[in-house]
């Protein structure tokens, strides 16, 4: 907040924001905020873009709950994914905002949740999300975990969600590793006991 003291090239006033598809208003938010908080914000409201006078700013690429989170993240510091059912889906819709408005600690926040919510459930669709969004570590995390617990992966009902043919490919190569490395375990056995 520091950053909103003595700088007079901050936007003055407030901006609604209308979200999604249906345009859910997000009412009465202080732009002088925004730009101190997100580099996007003050190019949008800062430097003469047609944001820069609106009352109200049309964002379609989003969810009236994620774009909320991001907002409530920005002005309060408070990281809040929501009720259980659904945090996946919020964590991953609000890291691409995170990554979109330039707020790396959200990012961050975002990449954590995704890790510790790895589950028999939710592994294929995070595995696939991280190979969609290049997010290396969040990839080997679901992929290990797939190999350690294939068969609860199995039972929640992840294998019917696989999507992607290059996730499947790479699955695939997994399993095909696995049993290269436990005949060659046999064999290392049957070589120990003659």
């Amino acid at each position: 907040m520091a950053k909103t003291w003595g700088d007079a090239t901050l936007p003055e006033g407030k901006v609604t924001f209308l979200v999604g598809e249906d345009e859910e208003r997000i009412e009465h938010v202080s732009k002088n905020n925004l730009c101190a908080r997100s580099p996007v914000f003050r190019t949008m409201f800062g430097i003469g873009m047609k944001e820069r006078d609106a009352a109200e700013v049309t964002v379609s690429h989003t969810d009236r709950a994620s774009f909320t989170a991001l907002v409530r993240y920005l002005l309060t510091d408070q990281f809040d994914l929501g009720e259980e059912e659904g945090r996946v889906q919020r964590a991953l819709d609000l890291r691409e905002l995170a990554q979109m408005y330039q707020v790396p600690r959200l990012e961050l926040l975002c990449a954590q949740a995704l890790q510790e919510s790895v589950a028999p459930a939710t592994a294929v669709p995070l595995l696939e999300a991280a190979h969609t969004m290049g997010d290396g570590r969040l990839l080997a995390q679901c992929r290990r975990f797939v190999a350690d617990h294939a068969a609860e992966v199995r039972a929640s009902g992840g294998v019917e969600q696989l999507r992607d043919f290059g996730v499947a490919k790479g699955l695939l190569c997994d399993a095909l590793d696995q049993v290269s490395e436990l005949k060659g375990a046999m064999r290392a056995l049957r070589v120990a006991e003659s």
